[in-house]
């Protein structure tokens, strides 16, 4: 199969859906005997900031290790998952990789689903370049997330609130006890500060394992982060001391170099003097983008072109974007799983009142993301689009003149 053929079979697997559990990839991982013996894993679960981590855990480590990196949804390309020293997969690896995995699992009943394929041919790319590092973010959860089959040298747990909560249970203790899943007996695991009721899941997994516990309360100030917003100093100290806790030996130098030149899009993305692109996608990563805003432009409100997936909790995304906004626009965008812009507006009805009284409209349907665009940029605010990762990297292909360079995010 070329590139192409390669992911038009992966994503025909998407018909397989989510299937959360251990069985098929550990049986994958064993058939590739992957990962390496001396390779070292970083594993990072969580519901915000988990690629952020990885990021600059990666970014430091590159100073003194062959790093590897697995991050997902993509943005653009599916090979944005699949990262060697910074460097994405190059197509033809995707190509042969998945070429031979089809005809490995080819007869296997029940079949790999997309993510448990992707985080095989992940962890077999990182062995056939000899990375050193692997900084891994689950996809799911955690306990029974495709990546929870390896033995990491430090679990690292990101801020735990609401997301996916038809797969990972409805209330904060439940959702905390998957995500604390990737706690293994006896080795170090990093979190970062959590409510009480998730503190305490975690403490209590972690007094199970016998696994040495730390919580990071401080963040990372002795140095410049090339990212954003006070939280990104959180992310930040949460990536050394899980560096540390792991006993993957870094410099003081690496460590400032590596935060600085941090390079990971639509995180506050600056596209350019007037527009910012945030894939924030639930409340909580809501509220801390509109933190991120008053840090960065005070009392100034944004014009927000807003797309979100129907799964997510939309009211809550919205009540957290309402202090920031001066007015709403509404595309339509190419997910299947995303809230039609009439669907959305209803969202957006109970807080319109709340919004600055002003001309143009305070929220607006247009036909396409390059109308929406259009209308934003005739208007004096700052332009923020976010809603969704997936939209994010709808935005970034588009505002870079290629839109037809998307390819399908998938999980």
């Amino acid at each position: 199969m070329n590139y192409e053929q390669a992911l038009a079979w992966l994503y025909g697997t998407q018909r397989f859906g989510i299937k959360l559990g251990l069985e098929n990839i550990q049986r994958l991982l064993c058939e590739l005997n992957v990962p390496g013996k001396d390779q070292r894993i970083v594993h990072v679960a969580g519901t915000n900031g988990k690629g952020s981590v990885c990021a600059m855990i990666d970014s430091i480590c590159r100073a003194a290790y062959r790093t590897g990196l697995f991050t997902s949804p993509h943005l653009v390309t599916y090979r944005e998952r699949i990262r060697v020293n910074g460097e994405m997969i190059a197509p033809d690896e995707v190509a042969r990789g998945l070429s031979a995995l089809r005809e490995t699992i080819r007869h296997w009943d029940p079949h790999p689903t997309f993510f448990e394929i992707t985080t095989a041919l992940a962890l077999d790319h990182f062995k056939r370049k000899e990375c050193e590092v692997i900084a891994l973010e689950t996809g799911l959860g955690g306990r029974l997330d495709a990546t929870n089959a390896v033995t990491p040298v430090v679990s690292v747990i990101t801020p735990i609130g609401y997301d996916h909560e038809k797969w990972l249970g409805h209330t904060l203790e439940a959702i905390a006890g998957e995500k604390a899943g990737i706690i293994k007996p006896h080795l170090p695991v990093v979190s970062a500060k959590q409510e009480a009721a998730v503190e305490k899941v975690i403490r209590a997994r972690a007094s199970e394992c016998e696994a040495p516990l730390e919580f990071v309360t401080q963040p990372h100030v002795s140095s410049p982060v090339g990212l954003a917003g006070k939280h990104q100093r959180d992310n930040a100290a949460l990536a050394v001391v899980g560096l540390r806790s792991g006993k993957i030996l870094v410099s003081d130098d690496a460590i400032q170099r590596g935060l600085a030149k941090i390079d990971w899009p639509a995180r506050f993305q600056l596209w350019d003097a007037r527009t910012i692109i945030d894939g924030a996608h639930n409340p909580a990563a809501a509220q801390v983008l509109a933190q991120t805003w008053r840090e960065q432009f005070g009392d100034d409100r944004a014009t927000i072109i807003l797309a979100v997936l129907r799964e997510k909790d939309v009211a809550g995304i919205c009540r957290a974007l309402a202090p920031i906004a001066a007015r709403f626009i509404l595309p339509p965008i190419r997910s299947e799983r995303a809230l039609s812009p009439n669907e959305l507006i209803s969202h957006l009805s109970p807080i319109t009142p709340s919004l600055p009284a002003a001309s143009p409209a305070r929220t607006s349907i247009t036909s396409s993301l390059l109308a929406a665009l259009e209308s934003a940029r005739a208007i004096p605010e700052r332009i923020l689009i976010t809603g969704s990762l997936h939209f994010a990297g709808e935005a970034l292909a588009t505002l870079d003149g290629n839109p037809d360079a998307l390819e399908d995010c998938a999980q």
